[in-house]
């Protein structure tokens, strides 16, 4: 039921909507990882679930439309730390306002502990997900 849901709203992006869609899903993943710990390349791979050279193209592209910057690792040239720039940060704050907006509209008559609820079931579902990957 999960997979059928995103596949519908996958399907439903225009394509630069869906280019738009990678950039955020980069710099989020970029922002997630740097919440516990330094976010490297190889880092931002595991997070998003696709193998480092398609991570390094992801975050080059994010990094030329300015929500990333990449820097040399401080001991090590060959590794790369990535972070979220003020731009950056502004097209995730963007991009939740959005999801909040989708969310508003899909549980238009939704009493708001249903709505709490499902927030909490679905952050639940995600924990239990980090656990486990």
């Amino acid at each position: 039921m999960l997979f059928e849901f995103v596949r519908h709203w996958a399907r439903r992006t225009a394509p630069d909507v869906a280019e738009q869609g990678r950039l955020v899903m980069v710099v989020e993943s970029v922002y997630a990882v740097s919440g516990r710990g330094t976010a490297t390349i190889n880092a931002v791979a595991h997070e998003i679930g696709i193998d480092q050279s398609g991570a390094s193209r992801m975050v080059k592209e994010a990094a030329s439309a300015g929500y990333l910057e990449v820097r040399a690792a401080g001991g090590d040239a060959r590794r790369r730390e990535v972070g979220v720039t003020d731009t950056g940060l502004e097209l995730l704050a963007q991009a939740h306002g959005w999801q909040e907006q989708v969310f508003s509209e899909l549980s238009a008559g939704w009493t708001e502990r249903r709505r709490t609820q499902f927030r909490r079931d679905l952050l639940s579902l995600l924990e239990r997900s980090r656990l486990e990957g």
